[in-house]
């Protein structure tokens, strides 16, 4: 696959749409803490290096910590945290391991930021007006803007990753929602949706697997509440999602039908498709197969 990706300049000034390119992997299991499988994690992030996959972004509330053996098992590929939560870590700390990585790999690590959500974690209070104080301390830590992103999805948030940060990563949006957060950013900032997708054919099992998926984001006001924003119902985000919705987040089908989808994202706006595997396994499983075939889809 080609997509466009350039080396990141050696004193690290290339901006995210000049090294990302056009796909990236999203994966927990690609942030294993488990020493066991560290070898198999790290073979697999050399591999989607190869298949030519511009980033990889590390979910479930990751840190550079996990970032840093994904960056020295490879050579040129972006790695980023998608997300890391704000309630975490302090922006001093922060700011600490993101000089100690942009030295050993210049360019090449960006921070992903996000307020999480109320129901996970206990001291959440004026989400906003606590990312705008983290993105202060990280400003004092020397982060520069353009190597950190932020899991923007309303509008005011979104203007807060135009003015503070390189641009957005929303997460579980539909392309509607790319136009959107285009519209606000304007065409300068870097915008990385991420997009799930489910390679089968059949509805019934497609949509099966994606609910499975779905149903923890589903009991997450800020999704549900995006949703809402974007023209779904109430009945669309009920028992588990209705099939509007799921065909709305997901791409599932055959070869064509998924890259299609894809690429409705880049049509709206998107400079960056950040794709989840989801198929039967566990959800912080490695499906090197898949990728392989998604990775042929692209090509």
């Amino acid at each position: 696959m080609s997509d466009g990706t350039a080396s990141p300049k050696e004193d690290g000034t290339a901006s995210l749409k000049e090294t990302a390119g056009r796909y990236g992997i999203w994966s927990v299991g690609l942030r294993s803490e488990d020493p066991a499988r560290r070898d198999a994690v790290n073979a697999a992030a050399a591999e989607l290096e190869r298949l030519g996959y511009g980033a990889l972004w590390l979910g479930s509330n990751s840190t550079a910590d996990h970032a840093a053996p994904l960056l020295d098992a490879t050579s040129t590929v972006v790695v980023g945290t998608s997300i890391q939560s704000i309630w975490q870590q302090e922006a001093a700390e922060a700011g600490a391991a993101y000089a100690h990585l942009a030295e050993a790999h210049p360019g090449r690590f960006v921070l992903g930021l996000g307020v999480s959500h109320a129901p996970r974690v206990e001291r959440y209070n004026r989400p906003y007006s606590t990312l705008v104080a983290y993105l202060d301390g990280l400003d004092e830590a020397d982060v520069p803007e353009n190597r950190r992103v932020l899991a923007a999805l309303g509008p005011k948030t979104l203007r807060l990753s135009r003015d503070r940060a390189a641009g957005a990563i929303p997460y579980l949006v539909t392309p509607e929602h790319t136009a959107e957060a285009r519209e606000t950013l304007g065409a300068d900032p870097f915008l990385a949706p991420e997009l799930k997708v489910v390679l089968e054919t059949d509805p019934d099992r497609a949509r099966t697997q994606a609910r499975a998926a779905l149903a923890m984001y589903l009991k997450l006001p800020n999704y549900t509440k995006n949703f809402l924003r974007l023209g779904f119902t109430e009945s669309d985000v009920a028992d588990g999602g209705s099939d509007k919705l799921i065909d709305a987040v997901f791409a599932w089908g055959d070869e064509s039908r998924v890259r299609a989808r894809i690429d409705a994202f880049r049509t709206a706006g998107a400079d960056h498709v950040a794709l989840q595997l989801v198929d039967e396994g566990p959800r912080d499983g490695l499906p090197l197969e898949g990728w392989r075939r998604l990775a042929a889809i692209l090509a």
